[in-house]
C-alpha cells in the first residue's frame, strides 16, 4: 500500500473512534503530581522554576488586570508545548498540525479578550478601529479594514501553528525518505542528508517551542490591547 506524505497529518482511529482525545489529554500523564511533603525531589523542583519562569514571561506586557488570566495562559503554554515536542518522536501523532483544533483554541480566547474590553471600556475597544487623526474621507475603509484585521486574528493564530509545524514535519519525512533511499546507491550523499536530517530536527524543536510560546504571547498582546 503506497501512504502519501499528508497521511502522517490524518487523526488516528481505532476501531472507527478517532484518538485524537486520548493524543491531548497524554501530555498531562507526563507532569509529575504536586504533593504535600515539605521536600521536594529534583524534577518536582525543576517543573516549578519552569512554570514560574512560563508565567514570568508571559505577564510581563501586562498590568494587574490581566494577571488574572495567568492560570489559563500558563496552561496553554505548557500544554502546546508538550504536544509539540512529542510530535517530533517517531510514530507519534500531533494534534496541533489539524487547523480544526488551533481555530478551537484560538477563537474562543481571542473571543474572551475582546469581550473583555467590551465590557470594561467600550470606548477604548472601538476606538482601535479607526486611528486617532485619520483624514474623514478614509474613515470608512479604514474602518472596514481595522475590522477585518480584528476578525482574521484567530485564523492567524490557527494558520500560523498549522502550518509551521505541517512544513517542518513534511520536511523531515522528505529527507528521512531521502536518506533511506540513497543509502544503498550513493552512501556519501545519504550522509549528508544524515547530517541535514539532524540538523533539521534540533531546528524544529526549536520552531515546537517558539510557535508555542508565539501562540499565547499573541493571545496575551490581544488582552492588553483590553483591560
Amino acid at each position: 500500500m503506497n501512504l502519501s506524505f499528508f497521511d502522517q497529518f490524518s487523526s488516528p482511529s481505532l476501531l472507527g473512534i478517532p484518538l485524537i482525545l486520548i493524543s491531548m489529554t497524554f501530555p498531562a500523564l507526563l507532569l509529575p503530581s504536586l504533593d504535600n511533603r515539605w521536600i521536594t525531589n529534583r524534577l518536582s523542583t525543576l517543573q516549578l522554576w519552569f512554570v514560574n519562569l512560563i508565567t514570568k514571561q508571559l505577564m510581563t506586557p501586562l498590568n494587574k488586570e490581566g494577571h488574572k488570566w495567568a492560570l489559563i495562559l500558563t496552561s496553554l503554554m505548557i500544554f502546546l508545548l508538550l504536544i509539540n515536542l512529542l510530535g517530533l518522536l517517531p510514530y507519534t501523532f500531533t494534534p496541533t498540525t489539524q487547523l480544526s483544533m488551533n481555530l478551537a483554541l484560538a477563537f474562543p480566547l481571542w473571543l474572551a479578550t475582546l469581550l473583555t474590553g467590551l465590557r470594561n471600556q467600550p470606548s477604548a475597544s472601538l476606538g482601535h478601529l479607526l486611528p486617532e487623526g485619520t483624514p474623514t474621507p478614509l474613515i470608512p475603509a479604514l474602518i472596514l479594514i481595522e475590522t477585518t484585521s480584528l476578525l482574521i486574528r484567530p485564523l492567524a493564530l490557527g494558520v500560523r501553528l498549522t502550518a509551521n509545524l505541517t512544513a517542518g514535519h513534511l520536511l523531515i519525512q522528505l529527507i528521512s525518505t531521502a536518506t533511506v533511499t540513497l543509502f544503498s546507491t550513493m552512501p556519501m550523499v545519504s550522509l549528508l542528508t544524515l547530517l541535514v536530517l539532524f540538523l533539521l530536527t534540533i531546528l524544529e524543536i526549536a520552531v515546537a517551542m517558539i510557535q508555542a510560546y508565539v501562540f499565547v504571547l499573541l493571545l496575551s498582546l490581544y488582552l492588553q490591547e483590553n483591560i
